[in-house]
C-alpha cells in the first residue's frame, strides 16, 4: 500500500506542476501581446506626430510672406527603427522600414523634398523650397 500512495503524490505532482507551467506560459504570453499592441501604438503615434510637423512647417511657410525662411529637424530613428519620409506630389509619406507603419497626409506644391536631419525651409516669390 505505501509504494502506490508514492506513486500517485508522484503522478499528481507533476500534473499540478504541468498546470502551473501551462497557466505562467499562458499568462506571459497575454502580458508579451499587450506589450507588443503598445509598442505598435508608440510607432503609430510617433510618426503621425512627425508627418504632421513636416505638413505643420510647409503650412507655415505656404501662410509666411515672401523671405520666411526656418531650419527644422526631423528624427533620424523612431525607437530605433528606421523609416523613410519623402514628398511626392502634394503628400507627405513616411514608411517605416518594416512596412508596418505609413501614413501620407496632405501638402501644397514645392520644390524639394525632405530629409531626416536637418531641413531648410524658404518661401521666395510665392514658392516654397525645401532643401533646394
Amino acid at each position: 500500500m505505501p509504494l502506490k500512495n508514492k506513486g500517485q503524490t508522484a503522478l499528481e505532482f507533476i500534473i499540478l506542476i504541468g498546470v502551473v507551467i501551462f497557466f505562467t506560459t499562458i499568462f506571459f504570453a497575454i502580458i508579451n501581446e499587450n506589450l507588443g499592441q503598445k509598442n505598435f501604438e508608440k510607432r503609430d503615434i510617433e510618426i503621425k506626430l512627425i508627418a504632421s510637423n513636416v505638413q505643420d512647417e510647409i503650412n507655415l511657410a505656404l501662410r509666411s510672406s515672401d523671405g520666411y525662411s526656418r531650419n527644422f529637424t526631423i528624427q533620424e530613428k523612431i525607437y530605433s527603427q528606421d523609416y523613410q519620409i519623402n514628398i511626392t506630389g502634394d503628400l507627405v509619406y513616411l514608411k517605416t522600414s518594416d512596412s508596418k507603419h505609413a501614413i501620407a497626409l496632405p501638402v501644397p506644391k514645392l520644390v524639394g523634398d525632405i530629409k531626416k536631419g536637418n531641413n531648410i525651409i524658404k518661401k521666395r516669390d510665392g514658392i516654397i523650397y525645401l532643401n533646394a
